[in-house]
């Protein structure tokens, strides 16, 4: 009951609902008018039969006989008074059974439901809310960013124009605020002068309006924006847009690295300042059969091996872990370290790699677009001709047919990258694909994560996510680039040096017992260390980079109560 004067001041503010309350009004009169007027010529009709009732009785009948109540302790004994209650009747009926209460229903009760529901959902951060991120589309990326925001404790708000898509994540724990995206008031309400980032992730065109509208209202603060087309990216820049992001193509050079050959065997998948992180297949190499304390990489190159993909599962390493077929490394070290580790164990005919693209859309023609930056011999399999381009070799055809795979080459593919937007057709295909080949390297696009763990089970070895390489690529800029992400949930995080590890060494301080994280590299005064010495002790002048999965490296944040800070660069 406390909250009813605020849900009635908020319900009588619209111009609609006043509408509605006059034409209410107008019926009750009406309503009025009508009982009295039978009220009079009851009282005539009565006279006429010759009795006499008070003005209370006159409106006590009419009240009974429109209501179909009819007690009986006062009827009319002449036939001009039994019509008279006939009519006095059926009107009730009418106006008093069925029309009130559709009137009534209509016209306040249901917009009076419509207000408190509207009222329940947020239109505005509350006073004193900065340093947050505004995301103004709740699609696979934004809510995959929402995901890992909440993860790394940064405030955030989805901007969300449905109202009852609103309610269903509110009630859900997401923190949402109701608004128009092409509102300015929307974004005074969102704080947006006090937000730390504006992810703005729908349409081009939306895009476009929202990114003018927020310029409108502030010319500083930071807009990453993403765009489908290629055109787009100018237009959105000139728009205002800090940073334009075109994930299909970010994605496609995302699949390109995860190919097994080429002209190096380690492909580097990430760098971090001086620190590459590159995956190593195991195949072919005199790895195969020995344990990583036999392998004496770290003695031999310097690289250090930070996690081990088997058919599609992460694990940390383990020193007396065995390698075999299926086994890819995931390997932290320099420049010059790799090129050690190249002249150690590149194996013989990784030259001769051959890739097999199925799905000629835009993130298929990226991927294709990347081999060929690295002469790696390539074919992209599309079964419509339109989408088809003379830039790669093209087989027009279904990816599920055996005879135009067999055409594109799947008996002497090394690798094949299955790059459609639909998560069911790339299970089918990668099943497809692994049992015609069960020697061959499967990489996977996913659009949504709950089917990375699907894709794997299906047979692909490594699987990277649309809405993941996303929101990691947004983290990255919100975070000044302290976060990047190596495969599906392994990331990489540059962290201050613990206040509890001050003066410790990385042997003493128990970080990968404790939270499952392993540090790689060492930021001091004089540079990084790449794959520091154990022994090495640690100041709170340095910064340490992190390696692990998500849930190790939030177990890392919470054990020493750190929080990923870091602001945007205007350049980025």
């Amino acid at each position: 009951m406390k909250f009813l004067p605020s849900q009635l001041a908020f319900f009588l503010q619209g111009k609609t609902t006043r509408r509605n309350i006059r034409a209410l009004l107008r019926f009750l009169l009406s309503l009025v008018a009508l009982i009295t007027a039978y009220s009079v010529i009851f009282h005539y009709l009565m006279e006429a039969e010759g009795k006499s009732h008070s003005w209370v009785t006159g409106f006590y009948w009419t009240l009974t006989v429109m209501s179909t109540l009819g007690f009986g302790d006062i009827t009319f004994q002449t036939d001009i008074g039994r019509v008279f209650s006939m009519v006095v009747l059926f009107s009730g009926i009418m106006l008093l059974l069925v029309l009130l209460p559709f009137t009534f229903i209509q016209f306040f009760y249901a917009p009076w439901l419509d207000a408190r529901t509207r009222a329940q959902a947020p239109r505005e951060l509350p006073k004193g809310t900065a340093r947050h991120v505004i995301v103004t589309c709740s699609d696979p990326v934004g809510m995959s960013l929402i995901d890992k925001l909440r993860g790394y404790q940064t405030p955030y708000a989805l901007l969300v124009d449905d109202l009852h898509t609103a309610l269903d994540l509110h009630d859900a724990g997401i923190r949402v605020v109701l608004g128009e995206r092409d509102d300015p008031d929307t974004y005074l309400r969102l704080r947006v002068s006090d937000a730390a980032l504006v992810f703005v992730n729908g349409e081009d065109e939306i895009n476009t309006n929202i990114i003018s509208t927020i310029r409108e209202l502030d010319t500083e603060v930071p807009i990453v924006s993403l765009a489908d087309s290629p055109d787009s990216v100018d237009i959105m820049t000139l728009a205002g847009s800090t940073r334009v992001l075109r994930l299909t193509e970010i994605l496609g050079n995302s699949l390109a690295n995860r190919v097994i050959g080429g002209k190096v065997h380690a492909n580097i998948i990430g760098a971090f300042d001086p620190l590459k992180i590159a995956e190593a297949p195991v195949n072919g190499t005199t790895l195969i059969g020995k344990t990583l304390r036999e392998s004496a990489l770290r003695e031999q190159t310097g690289v250090t091996v930070v996690g081990i993909w088997e058919r599609g599962v992460f694990h940390m390493p383990n020193i007396d872990a065995r390698l075999g077929n299926a086994t890819v490394l995931v390997l932290a070290g320099s420049e010059e370290q790799f090129d050690r580790y190249e002249q150690r164990f590149h194996r013989a005919g990784t030259d001769e790699a051959y890739v097999l693209i199925l799905g000629g859309g835009r993130v298929g023609r990226s991927v294709a677009e990347a081999l060929n930056l690295r002469d790696i011999p390539h074919s992209i399999v599309e079964k419509d001709p339109r989408v088809v381009r003379e830039t790669s070799p093209y087989v027009v055809g279904s990816a599920a047919d055996l005879e135009t795979l067999e055409t594109a080459g799947i008996g002497h593919a090394t690798t094949v990258i299955i790059t459609t937007q639909n998560d069911n057709t790339n299970i089918y295909l990668t099943v497809y694909c692994r049992r015609l080949r069960p020697d061959v390297h499967i990489v996977s696009r996913a659009t949504l994560e709950r089917n990375i763990s699907t894709l794997h089970r299906a047979g692909a070895d490594a699987v990277l996510s649309y809405s993941s390489l996303g929101s990691n690529t947004i983290l990255n800029f919100l975070k000044a680039d302290r976060v990047m992400m190596l495969a599906e949930g392994l990331d990489i995080t540059r962290l201050p040096i613990p206040r509890r590890l001050d003066g410790s060494s990385l042997r003493t301080s128990g970080i990968r017992a404790r939270t499952g994280c392993s540090v790689i590299a060492l930021h001091t005064e004089d540079g990084t260390i790449v794959n520091p010495d154990p022994d090495i002790r640690l100041t709170s002048e340095m910064e340490m980079l992190l390696v692990g999965r998500i849930d190790a490296m939030n177990t890392f944040l919470s054990e020493y109560d750190i929080t990923i800070t870091g602001t945007p660069a205007a350049g980025q």
